[in-house]
């Protein structure tokens, strides 16, 4: 099928400033290693960022910044300097892990989507009854990393283009595509640490060191094909059947893969999945166009350009999917309520803080979903994060939207599916959960909730004092009270951004009574800080309970997703 003018979106273009400041150089030493730190150095005519008054031109830079390459090592754990404030005696010892994407440009111009970037690790080691931090850094050696990255020199090369970029010159009929980067979240189970990703298996990770242990196999991981039997012919299985040999063959995709997520009981301090079996063309139909793009075939645009939201379907559909085998209920009428979607209103789902039930004393059950979701016109695959594989820089208009168009951008809502006794649907609705009209994502809560009913939600999200990019970065923790319906903020100040925040749980009894852990990252200096607030003193003057300064050298890029595990 050709591509149509709607299948792609097209935001408003935010164009970068007449005389901008230069761009940021790295600069490398002779046979430097990458455990060998290597500082980042600008050039001498670079213009101090003080002297520059244009706001546009600001923001413009400011956001660049989250996305600086950092290339540096921390093999062996420094002690980080308290700039502020100190850490409480009662503060549970622990690490705060953090991945993410390192690095985005290479030694040969090429520069890739931000989530094609290889992961990763930092941790935060917090020794409470001595009030210390120290902090480890190190990249995760995947499969890709090693190929890309020489040991001896330092240097590298990206060969493999990943699903969302393209690189340098193109590199036409370049067919490495789906490498595993391991820098979406990390996951410590059972005493060991994964680092996961989207499309492939987790790499597990020594939680002392930070090396690199493997890869780990879920599945049986061989190459044969696996054939869906079908009712009825439909088109999408035609599609299907043409592509699967390109896609195995040429593009050396498994016919099988993992999609990286999971999901942990905390009461019964077990984990309930860490990854579900794939087949690269089984497509969600309500969500997604595919069309041919010979472009993206010969490398001269992303791979993920292929697909499309579809945004002629008016609902979006939601699967419930029963934990426990249940024998007395084996027969297709009681099946039936698992087997075929809820249709909910449209939605793209982004991130899920919790979800729990309620049974009444008639049987009928009630899901509540507290999560993250945009509109399909703002969703879009290859220009996330403001990539484009045509420009040097990233166009951070992309994250954010023009006035009146607020609704689309990433907001708290609460999905509620009702069924009756016999498993019918009665009802599904998606409200916002607060009516703050700028943007918010990354929602926590206290992890010992998981799976049950609770009240108070925390995320990332925008003030909007910012005149240019009013909605992304972040610049504010929200603290939702879902009882009461109040929202309570806390921002670290101008030209400051924050990350996803993590609650670390005091072991008390109050919900709220707890420590967030966010990163905040003070582009005004080109340096990050790792911040403790009191979770009950949000809004307060007192909210800030210690300040952690990382040195500048060893500043990095905007993380994705962490992990808090307390001290064993």
């Amino acid at each position: 099928m050709l591509a149509k003018p709607h299948h792609i979106i097209s935001p408003s273009i935010f164009r970068t400033p007449e005389n901008f400041v230069p761009p940021q150089i790295i600069r490398y030493r002779p046979n430097a290693t990458t455990i060998q730190p290597i500082p980042i150095s600008f050039p001498d005519k670079r213009v101090p960022i003080q002297e520059v008054n244009n706001e546009k031109m600001v923001a413009f830079w400011d956001y660049q910044f989250l996305f600086m390459s950092q290339r540096l090592e921390v093999p062996n754990p420094i002690k980080l300097k308290l700039i502020e404030g100190s850490i409480p005696k009662d503060f549970p010892s622990g690490t705060y892990f953090l991945t993410g994407p390192g690095l985005f440009i290479d030694d040969y111009g090429s520069k890739i989507h931000p989530l094609d970037g290889h992961g990763y690790l930092r941790a935060f080691e917090i020794d409470g009854p001595n009030g210390e931090v120290r902090f480890s850094a190190k990249y995760v050696k995947t499969k890709a990393q090693m190929e890309e990255c020489d040991p001896i020199s330092g240097s590298w090369k990206f060969t493999h283009r990943g699903p969302f970029s393209v690189l340098k010159g193109k590199m036409i009929a370049n067919t490495k595509v789906m490498k595993n980067v391991a820098n979406t979240s990390i996951l410590k189970w059972g005493g060991r640490l994964f680092c996961l990703w989207e499309g492939g298996t987790p790499y597990e990770i020594n939680p002392k060191t930070l090396d690199t242990i493997g890869s780990l196999n879920f599945i049986n991981d061989d190459d044969e094909v696996y054939e869906a039997r079908v009712d009825q012919s439909h088109a999408w299985d035609v599609v299907a059947r043409i592509l699967k040999p390109i896609l195995h063959g040429i593009f050396k995709m498994p016919s099988r893969r993992l999609l990286s997520h999971y999901k942990i009981d905390a009461q019964r301090k077990r984990l309930i999945v860490m990854a579900c079996n794939a087949e690269d063309m089984v497509l969600p139909r309500s969500h997604y166009t595919f069309y041919g793009s010979m472009a993206a075939i010969t490398g001269q645009a992303p791979m993920i350009s292929a697909l499309s939201v579809n945004h002629s379907k008016t609902t979006s559909s939601i699967y419930i999917l029963p934990r426990f085998s249940n024998t007395t209920a084996s027969n297709c009428d009681t099946d039936e309520y698992w087997r075929k979607p809820i249709e909910a209103p449209q939605l793209w789902l982004l991130h899920v803080a919790n979800a729990f039930e309620n049974i009444d004393d008639d049987g009928n059950v009630t899901f509540q979903i507290h999560a993250t979701a945009c509109a399909y016109k703002w969703f879009n695959f290859q220009k996330m994060f403001g990539y484009n594989w045509q420009n040097d820089k990233l166009d951070p208009s992309m994250m954010n939207c023009k006035e009146g168009k607020e609704q689309r951008l990433p907001h708290l809502v609460e999905v509620t599916i009702k069924l009756d006794r016999t498993k019918k649907l009665r009802e599904c609705t998606v409200t916002r959960l607060n009516k703050r009209a700028k943007s918010s994502d990354f929602p926590v809560i206290n992890p010992e909730c998981s799976g049950y009913k609770h009240r108070y939600v925390y995320a990332a999200a925008s003030c909007g004092s910012h005149q240019t990019l009013s909605h992304f970065p972040f610049d504010t923790l929200l603290k939702l009270d879902h009882l009461t319906k109040k929202v309570f903020t806390w921002s670290p100040g101008s030209r400051r951004f924050v990350g996803e925040p993590m609650f670390v749980n005091k072991g008390s009894f109050g919900e709220d009574d707890g420590y967030l852990l966010v990163v905040e990252y003070v582009v005004s200096r080109r340096m990050c800080n790792l911040v403790i607030l009191d979770s009950k003193r949000i809004v307060e003057a007192r909210a800030v309970i210690a300040r952690f300064e990382v040195p500048k050298s060893l500043t990095f890029p905007l993380g994705f997703h962490g992990t808090w595990t307390p001290k064993e």
